[in-house]
């Protein structure tokens, strides 16, 4: 089920696409009248004039009209997803992880290394070759992790010696590598939505982290799980993402209306009573600051609601999109308004389509958090 919000302004859609806005990104397509082409907000491409623009709600709609796809944003795919002549790459890089690829090896492949770099950093936050070392690094200490000799799990994952092992895994942890090196990694991959690319983190013990990879505060979440938990993250895969990116997928195609991954959502006391208050938010509903704040006996406490709810970890799966001012007006979503929006749109033709539907309680309890930070945490409160 696709859901699809009524078009703002057109004066405001003409500059958001002038100013390659990204909050706008999924919310409209635009046509090109002079080339025939349709794109996205964020297009890079020369800017048509307002005259020559018409605007479109989706793809599909653009397509009827006539419009071709634009062959530089590619408004076909979703956002985020691997550009053609990038995958013959990243299915090699699969299928041999353990690989070290040279600038002359990418060249032999037809594949640009700083076409390459350039994405990577973009959509991965680290350039291609680091990328790939800490996807070896992260498979060597899982292997650590499950009983194998430090010297079996450097060879079998690419490392020529054990001292280049050792120092490429100091390197990496920041620490001694004898201390760290049987603590198992914290895994990183992205996934793609309707909404834009999100970002997830996980480990055996659960998840710990879901955000949409263009929220600012995203490098400050992973700080906050490195202090709290101390554990190498790296990119990689795990059972606990494919199981992040079925449910989500279900809860974008109105088939999900909560999850039941395990949650690693450690933090204050007063944090995890908003996060679990939030969970007590009907599907499609919204509540207020003021209500929130009721609801956990902490009338006064409104703005600490707030502020909770802007550090909460699990975009979607803990509800803090349903939260708005007491008019009803939206407000403080670290994703955007617009993502806001559209979720709580989404829900309500859900629950227009399907009728009430039974949701299954979230499983908080399935891990035991680690100590929690005590109130006054001044690294909470920024």
């Amino acid at each position: 089920m696709h859901t699809r919000l009524p078009l703002p302004p057109e004066e405001e859609m003409y500059r958001a696409l002038v100013a390659c806005d990204g909050q706008y990104e999924g919310l409209f397509i635009f046509g090109v009248r002079t080339t025939g082409v349709f794109c996205r907000p964020t297009c890079p491409a020369r800017k048509p004039l307002r005259e020559n623009v018409r605007f479109f709600p989706s793809a599909s709609e653009a397509l009827a009209a006539g419009f071709r796809a634009c062959r530089r944003c590619r408004p076909l795919e979703a956002d985020g997803a691997a550009p053609d002549w990038l995958r013959g790459l990243l299915d090699r890089v699969e299928s041999d992880p353990t690989r070290r690829w040279t600038d002359a090896d990418l060249r032999a492949a037809a594949v640009a290394p700083s076409r390459v770099r350039r994405w990577f950093k973009q959509h991965h936050g680290m350039t291609f070759h680091a990328y790939l070392r800490a996807r070896r690094l992260a498979a060597a200490v899982g292997q650590i992790h499950a009983g194998e000799q430090v010297t079996g799990a450097a060879f079998d994952h690419g490392y020529e010696s054990l001292s280049g092992f050792r120092e490429a895994l100091k390197k990496w942890l920041g620490d001694a590598p004898r201390r760290e090196m049987h603590r198992r990694p914290i895994l990183v991959a992205r996934m793609l939505t309707p909404l834009g690319p999100m970002i997830a983190a996980g480990a055996d013990e659960g998840l710990y982290l879901l955000e949409f990879a263009d929220r600012r505060m995203l490098p400050t979440q992973f700080r906050r799980i490195d202090r709290l938990f101390r554990r190498p993250i790296a990119p990689g895969e795990h059972p606990i993402l494919e199981q992040t990116r079925r449910e989500v997928a279900e809860y974008f195609e109105g088939r999900r209306t909560s999850f039941d991954l395990p949650l690693r959502h450690d933090g204050t006391d007063f944090q995890q009573r908003v996060w679990k208050a939030l969970l007590t938010i009907p599907y499609g509903e919204t509540v207020s600051y003021r209500e929130l704040a009721k609801t956990i006996q902490r009338a006064s406490a409104q703005r600490a609601v707030g502020r909770a709810n802007g550090d909460n970890r699990f975009a979607i799966v803990i509800p803090c999109h349903r939260v708005v001012r007491s008019d009803g007006t939206l407000c403080g979503y670290g994703g955007g308004l617009w993502r806001k929006q559209w979720l709580l749109e989404h829900e309500r033709r859900v629950l227009a389509q399907y009728g009430s539907i039974e949701k299954p309680r979230m499983n908080l309890s399935s891990v035991k958090p680690e100590p929690s930070l005590s109130a006054d945490d001044a690294d909470w409160r920024r």
